[in-house]
């Protein structure tokens, strides 16, 4: 684990780390209330945190002064990449491709078949114009 914010003796101190820009308390410590915000959310932030609390010469509360919490940075799909492999002919065999190249969780795909285009032929024609 990286300690990444610490309140200790009246003073905030913010860790050098990526997150040092976008890190802090959300209320005055002093209130009792630890919450920690963390700005612009990446998905590189997703991870276990832990707050522990310890009081100077306090020796009855080993380990019941840690919080855990799992934070998962949902990322939106990419837009996906479609391709025809193969010859669209009568009797050929096709593959049809869609990937996506990020996204969090998984992205799940389905595919759904739409009425052909309509197409028109006119037969060709002879004589004058």
């Amino acid at each position: 684990p990286r300690q990444i914010l610490t309140y200790l003796d009246g003073v905030v101190k913010v860790e050098e780390t990526e997150l040092k820009p976008r890190v802090g308390f959300l209320y005055p410590v002093l209130t009792h209330n630890i919450s920690l915000f963390i700005n612009a959310t990446r998905e590189r932030d997703s991870g276990q945190y832990m707050c522990t609390v310890n009081v100077v010469d306090d020796a009855t509360s080993t380990g019941k002064n840690v919080g855990v919490i799992n934070l998962t940075v949902l990322v939106p799909p990419a837009a996906p990449a479609c391709r025809l492999h193969g010859h669209p002919a009568v009797g050929a065999n096709v593959t049809l491709s869609c990937a996506s190249a990020k996204g969090k969780p998984s992205p799940t795909y389905r595919w759904q078949r739409t009425a052909p285009t309509p197409q028109f032929f006119f037969p060709p024609v002879q004589g004058k114009v």
